[in-house]
């Protein structure tokens, strides 16, 4: 189906999936402990498909939550964009590592999109309340992964 397409259409049908997905009304529990499925789709895309731009683009998807959720201006851009290197960083050993290392890769990038999102949180806000449940997005994230892999690969072929 997408085989004769471009990486950036591939991205950008993705995205607006995930994007679908994060705003699906949910209860607040489940909403608590959702996984970021942004980070997860465009982790996908930045390890299968050869990219320029990458930062960029990492930088726009994170601004476009920031509005799609009304936090922050650029938090989730930044979360995104560090994530993202790190995910670079480690491409090469994520494409070929077994699914346990590769769900170990995916819980780093989301403890580091998680870690950036409550440091700006805590720095921006005087009346910042901690949220137990959001410790449990990392560890969804590393479990959805295979999920997610397999599923936009199918899609990609």
């Amino acid at each position: 189906m997408f085989s004769h397409q471009r990486p950036y259409v591939f991205l950008i049908k993705i995205t607006l999936f995930a994007l679908i997905i994060s705003i699906l009304p949910l209860p607040e529990i489940v909403l608590s402990i959702a996984p970021f499925w942004l980070l997860l789709f465009f982790a996908y895309w930045l390890t299968n498909f050869p990219a320029q731009g990458k930062f960029f683009l990492a930088l726009l998807l994170g601004v476009l939550i920031d509005v799609l959720y009304g936090d922050i201006l650029g938090q989730n851009a930044l979360a995104l964009i560090l994530s993202s290197a790190f995910i670079s960083n480690i491409k090469q050993s994520l494409v070929v590592s077994n699914i346990t290392t590769q769900q170990v890769y995916i819980f780093t990038a989301s403890s580091i999109y998680l870690g950036l999102l409550l440091l700006v949180h805590v720095l921006s806000t005087q009346d910042f309340s901690f949220n137990a449940y959001l410790l449990f997005k990392p560890f969804l994230s590393a479990l959805l992964w295979p999920v997610v892999q397999s599923l936009l690969s199918k899609l990609k072929h």
